[in-house]
């Protein structure tokens, strides 16, 4: 058998501070071309249609607003999540401080219709002035 001793190949050397220049305007394109979202709220909800709801009116500057969601944690008061108890909770805070608040639920269209149904008795126990519920306009 012959066995032949292979020869040592060099090493290709590969010039590093070029590579960095690369990445490094690379990366700048990105950062200038890359367009920045908006704030979105963090809750996405598909809303029912209502062809007779009409827009609300402005007489309330702050209305109490609650969105009910298709799964678990069901309630977020903005953008936080809270159970039944911590909703009651507020929402009775809230009358204390403005009673005549108007409570307003952003339910999504596939939520839970008792998770709707536990916003509006909450609403009635802490004795809000109105309870409301926000659609989209029917196309």
């Amino acid at each position: 058998m012959n066995f032949v001793k292979s020869k040592k190949r060099k090493v290709p050397s590969v010039i590093i501070v070029s590579l960095i220049d690369v990445l490094l305007v690379v990366l700048i394109f990105l950062m200038v071309s890359t367009t920045f979202k908006k704030e979105q709220p963090a809750l996405k909800l598909a809303l029912p249609e209502s062809k007779v709801a009409q827009p609300g009116t402005s007489d309330q500057k702050e209305p109490f607003i609650v969105s009910v969601s298709t799964n678990f944690p069901y309630f977020y008061i903005g953008e936080k999540p809270v159970n039944f108890d911590q909703l009651q909770r507020e929402l009775a805070a809230a009358v204390e401080k403005n009673p005549q608040l108007a409570l307003k639920i952003r339910a999504d269209k596939a939520s839970p219709t008792g998770e709707f149904l536990k916003v509006i008795d909450a609403g009635k126990i802490a004795k809000v002035a109105s309870i409301d519920a926000i659609t989209e306009k029917a196309r």
